[in-house]
């Protein structure tokens, strides 16, 4: 379908783009595309006025600090899965980046139009979630910090205001070192039917606990408190483990439904996904992702 008419201005600087914001309340930020664009082609997204700030060097690249590592909002899927400080620091950002969508995709796309976007499919937010990420979001009155657990507000939805821009996503260090991400993808679009990020805490062999971060499975991304509890208490990697904690995870939410995965079968993928990130993360290793078609 062709876009309807939209003014279109390339933003010279963070603050050029909030005052362009701050005239049209129907104007909306552009960085990849790769998540307005297709919106607004299907005429579920109608701003007037689009703001471009993907080429704002500021609002790009990693910088690693002493207590986090703190990516820009128009670094790209890409940069971020070859980065070798987040290979280190913050795998799981690694390793979430690697199996996004497909490369076109990946080179183009931010994590900052990703995470605003909010789209209860996309890979991010699980990964943020699970790493108790700190989002800096800039707007007229300066900026403010939300954590990761304020973010995610409704279907589609995040905390970021239409006058403001996500700037900057602060990763705290130490981030746990071994992670697991599975996501059961759909074919052509890539996102994710059932998606888990997990991150574990070790003292030697010994679980101390960790995060679990969900995505795919229902109308907004979420943090699985009551299986992390378990983690807490103890976890060796058992089998009988591992399906207590993807059946906690999962108790008492309300799955998604659509021509992708009925309720059941979601919740079911959910628990599947869930249990071998957890597998993967006990082990040690970085498998990435499964396939529909497997």
């Amino acid at each position: 379908m062709i876009p309807y008419e939209v003014e279109y201005v390339r933003a010279s600087s963070v603050q050029d783009a909030l005052s362009l914001l701050s005239g049209d309340a129907d104007a909306k930020i552009l960085a990849g595309g790769h998540s307005l664009v297709p919106m607004m082609k299907l005429r579920l997204a109608r701003p007037s006025f689009l703001v471009d700030i993907g080429r704002l060097a500021e609002l790009r690249g990693i910088e690693v600090h002493p207590d986090r590592v703190s990516i820009g909002s128009a670094t790209t899927h890409a940069e971020l899965a070859v980065d070798s400080r987040l290979k280190t620091l913050a795998p799981l950002f690694a390793l979430v980046g690697q199996v996004i969508a497909d490369p076109a995709v990946r080179n183009r796309g931010t994590i900052g139009g990703s995470l605003v976007n909010a789209d209860p499919a996309s890979d991010w937010p699980a990964a943020v979630l699970a790493l108790d990420a700190i989002m800096e979001v800039a707007g007229a009155n300066g900026s403010r910090r939300v954590p990761v657990r304020d973010f995610f507000v409704g279907f589609m939805a995040s905390a970021v205001r239409q006058d403001e821009i996500l700037t900057r996503i602060h990763i705290p260090l130490p981030a746990a070192v071994r992670v697991g991400y599975r996501k059961f993808r759909h074919p052509s679009s890539g996102y994710a039917v059932a998606a888990a990020a997990v991150t574990l805490r070790f003292d030697g062999d010994k679980c101390l606990g960790g995060t679990i971060g969900i995505t795919g499975v229902a109308d907004m991304p979420f943090r699985a408190y009551a299986a992390e509890a378990l983690l807490a208490e103890g976890f060796a990697g058992g089998v009988d483990e591992m399906a207590r904690i993807a059946a906690a995870a999962f108790d008492g939410v309300a799955p998604l439904e659509d021509s992708f995965a009925d309720a059941g079968y979601r919740l079911q993928l959910g628990r599947v996904m869930l249990k071998r990130a957890l597998a993967d993360a006990c082990a040690g290793n970085q498998a990435g992702t499964t396939c529909s078609e497997t």
